[in-house]
């Protein structure tokens, strides 16, 4: 499919989910004001239907155990995803708020124009990194779609820290681990083979992020599915995790997950933040 590729009347009218107004889609720049979608919108369409529909058991949960869930978005970008929750999910229910996050000022002015404009009323925005965001104490579920680095892991971090129910994240562009492996000293001998070319190295370390992360929420005391969100011709960030919170915490993992950082000769932001006291692997010297 290429760039000029589109999709006209009802061809684009079949890609909206059950419930989806074509109004909020066109006022997002997603179809064309004559109902068109190009490639590109296409794409970010699949990909963000796709998760609601994933993220659907996890909003029905907490709309149906709380008066007033809070879900939040954590690297809204444009808030093409907290738009479209909004719309399938909280004004149905007549309950909820959407609490986005993003640090870009034109970004959050223009979504919050939009809001208003569109009557959505419990929908805030608020400009801030993810790391230094002030959301409601009280959390219920948390996403980030292709939150980059190491913000994924600010998400995750404060989707543990609030007491989120739910956790959805989509990772993107992990490079913080990988460069940790390049400065790594004493590795465990039979890991540091898989990561001895830089080639290796970069998608080990990326392979590696994900896994500590799944695991820092198992420790945490989430229930992980790790699965793909939507089709390889439509994103290559396609890692989806999912966590569900089931327990105060499970000690087996977070030996898991130590025991796994210190094979490997890591110590990654999100075991940082959630873990300051652990010390680093032998010869690994962390700024922060």
């Amino acid at each position: 499919m290429t760039g000029r590729t589109q999709k006209k009347g009802a061809e684009a009218a079949r890609e909206l989910a059950p419930g989806q107004s074509p109004e909020l889609l066109k006022a997002l720049h997603i179809l064309t004001r004559d109902g068109q979608l190009n490639a590109d919108s296409l794409r970010k369409l699949k990909q963000v239907n796709h998760l609601a529909r994933l993220l659907a058991p996890a909003i029905e949960d907490v709309l149906a155990r709380f008066g007033d869930p809070v879900l939040v978005d954590c690297g809204a970008g444009k808030s093409y995803l907290g738009f479209v929750l909004y719309e399938l999910f909280l004004a149905a229910a007549g309950k909820g708020t959407l609490h986005a996050i993003e640090s870009r000022a034109e970004l959050v002015e223009k979504a919050r124009a939009l809001a208003t404009r569109l009557g959505f009323g419990r929908m805030a925005f608020e400009q801030a990194e993810i790391g230094a965001a002030r959301p409601p104490p009280r959390v219920h579920l948390v996403t980030a779609l292709h939150a980059c680095d190491t913000a994924t892991d600010d998400a995750l971090a404060l989707a543990i820290r609030h007491g989120a129910d739910h956790v959805a994240v989509v990772p993107c562009c992990q490079a913080e681990v990988a460069e940790q492996l390049h400065r790594a000293e004493a590795p465990a001998p039979l890991l540091a083979s898989l990561f001895e070319h830089a080639w290796h190295r970069r998608e080990f370390g990326s392979h590696l992020t994900n896994v500590v992360r799944a695991l820092a929420l198992e420790a945490s005391g989430y229930s992980v599915t790790v699965t793909e969100l939507a089709g390889w011709e439509h994103s290559l960030k396609n890692e989806l995790i999912l966590g569900k919170k089931v327990r105060a915490s499970d000690g087996k993992a977070r030996e898991r997950l130590f025991a796994l950082c210190e094979a490997a000769g890591v110590k990654p932001k999100l075991v940082r933040l959630l873990w300051p006291a652990r010390p680093a692997p032998a010869g690994l010297a962390m700024d922060g």
